[in-house]
């Protein structure tokens, strides 16, 4: 069937892009984290604290701006999330002691918190089922785009001008996106003056019809959504060393100087992008050969490879050769995004939104639990090694519980208590 327009294209672009500046606005602190602590004075256990803060409120805000997306909409949604959040980022860099900067970020990561929900929740209304994996692993890579092009710039912009400068250039991107977004989106696409008839067609084709779902808080607690926010919650207790402390651990603990930490960092968060993109696309190639069981089990196979990875950096006596083993690890546990949010548009239908700030506050706060874990650990025993071999054996321990789900499984809401659930397409 030909397609005369491929407007849902557009809404991709813009969610790549936002996509890019969550991560700027994310990873600048890790990469001005030696600058701040110096200025500050700022020791290891309370930068890990500013770590945290973020992912604390991301995750605390999550279910309720995902749901917020399921509500009102993702155009509304998003407008009011990108004007929060970039005004907090800007703040961060006004901040003049721990508390200031503690409060700044905190408050940034309950403006963030729900991006990625209501992006997914605007796939769900925009893009056919068979493409999700590859619009969300598109997603993915551009945020991973964004995380690499982030510590070179901000060691450019702190020799140039400070590092509070970095956060008021970060912090104003997100204002020109939101007023392109409410002139252009439109939560029904159907609503939208470019979208043709056979492109509507196209994107209901392989969907079950399902009502709007009215999702109370009881129906979240459903075993299936379980075990995905807890295998998800590994998933992001290793993303957030990434995000966080990696440019720190190359410096200090192999003995790059600040600028070679920043591009090493640099190219391993790049492996993520062709990761995220990678995956995206695998997960729809294996679900459209082998259906959603396999399709969605990424992580069985990739979780493993990465914490072994892991422990072979750890244990290398070659600074360079640690570097190139933390790249690929990271390659693996990023193979596993994709699959994980995808999940969520199989089990959860019309509630995607829901769904998937339900997983991603589990998986924040695996992330806000990671830099505290690495914080102490550098403050208190000046070991990297310990809390290394706890995120491999966290990773395995995610490989188990993506086992567990069952993506063919349709959750069941308010909304469809009278008839019993649909089976997902296989």
């Amino acid at each position: 069937m030909m397609v005369s327009t491929r407007t849902r294209y557009t809404l991709l672009y813009f969610a790549c892009v936002l996509s890019v500046i969550t991560y700027i606005d994310r990873v600048c602190i890790a990469s001005s984290a030696p600058a701040i602590r110096g200025e500050l004075r700022l020791d290891a256990v309370q930068m890990a604290w500013i770590f945290s803060a973020f992912t604390f409120a991301y995750a605390v805000f999550e279910i309720p701006t995902g749901w917020m997306a399921d509500v009102f909409g993702p155009r509304r949604t998003l407008m009011r999330i990108v004007l929060w959040w970039s005004a907090f980022t800007a703040a961060s860099g006004l901040a003049w002691n721990f508390t200031s900067l503690v409060i700044a970020r905190f408050l940034f990561g309950a403006g963030e918190a729900g991006a990625y929900p209501s992006i997914s929740r605007s796939f769900s209304r925009w893009f056919p089922v068979t493409e999700r994996g590859a619009a969300h692993g598109a997603v993915f890579m551009c945020s991973r785009l964004g995380a690499a092009a982030t510590p070179p710039l901000v060691i450019v912009i702190i020799a140039a001008a400070g590092w509070r400068v970095s956060f008021w250039i970060f912090g104003s991107l997100g204002v020109a996106w939101s007023v392109l977004w409410w002139r252009w989106f439109r939560d029904d696409p159907a609503a939208h003056p470019s979208v043709g008839p056979d492109e509507l067609a196209l994107i209901a084709s392989g969907t079950p019809p399902a009502p709007r779902a009215n999702v109370h808080w009881r129906d979240l607690l459903d075993v299936n959504l379980l075990y995905i926010c807890l295998m998800y919650f590994c998933i992001a207790y290793g993303l957030y060393f990434y995000l966080t402390w990696l440019p720190t651990y190359f410096k200090e603990a192999r003995g790059f100087s600040t600028q070679q930490s920043a591009w090493l960092a640099s190219a391993v968060l790049f492996t993520g992008a062709v990761a995220s993109l990678t995956g995206g696309w695998l997960t729809d190639a294996l679900t459209s050969r082998y259906g959603l069981k396999v399709g969605r089990s990424i992580a069985v196979v990739a979780l493993p490879l990465s914490a072994g990875l892991i422990v072979s950096a750890m244990r290398s006596a070659s600074p360079l050769l640690a570097a190139v083993l933390m790249a690929f690890a990271f390659f693996w546990a990023e193979l596993c995004l994709s699959p994980s949010w995808a999940m969520c548009h199989d089990i959860g239908g019309e509630a995607a939104g829901t769904v998937t700030g339900a997983m991603n506050t589990l998986g924040n706060l695996g992330g806000s639990l990671s830099p505290l874990v690495f914080g102490y650990s550098v403050q208190l025993w000046g070991s990297w090694s310990t809390p290394m071999v706890i995120m491999a054996f966290i990773y395995l321990a995610g490989a188990l519980l993506t086992l567990l789900v069952d993506p063919r499984r349709r959750m069941v809401f308010r909304a469809s208590h009278e008839t019993p659930p649909q089976p997902a397409a296989p």
